[in-house]
C-alpha cells in the first residue's frame, strides 16, 4: 500500500512530495505506541466485528486493528474513493 502510495505521488506530483506524504504517515501511526486505542472506530467495517479502527494523516485513513498487545495496520485508504471500497 506504502509503495503504490509512493509510486502514485512520484509519478504525478513529485519525489519530495511523496516522501512527504510517507513521512506524514509514520509519524501519525507513532501515537499508536502510547495510545493504541485513539483511533475511531471505522463503521464502514464495523460488520466485520474486528473493531478496526483509524487514524487520519491528509488524504488517507489507516486502518488498524489491536489484537491482543499488538497493533496491526490493515490498510491505508484514500479517502477520495467511494468508502464501499474498503470492504474489499
Amino acid at each position: 500500500m506504502l509503495k503504490n502510495i509512493y509510486y502514485y505521488h512520484e509519478e504525478n506530483a513529485s519525489v519530495a512530495v511523496a516522501q512527504n506524504i510517507l513521512t506524514k504517515i509514520f509519524n501519525t501511526t507513532k501515537q499508536l505506541e502510547s495510545f493504541p486505542e485513539s483511533g475511531q472506530i471505522e463503521e464502514n467495517l464495523r460488520k466485520l466485528k474486528q473493531e478496526h479502527r483509524y487514524l487520519i494523516s491528509g488524504n488517507y485513513k489507516i486502518i488498524y486493528r489491536i489484537i491482543e498487545s499488538e497493533i496491526f495496520i490493515t490498510d491505508i485508504f484514500d479517502s477520495h474513493q467511494d468508502p464501499s471500497k474498503m470492504n474489499k
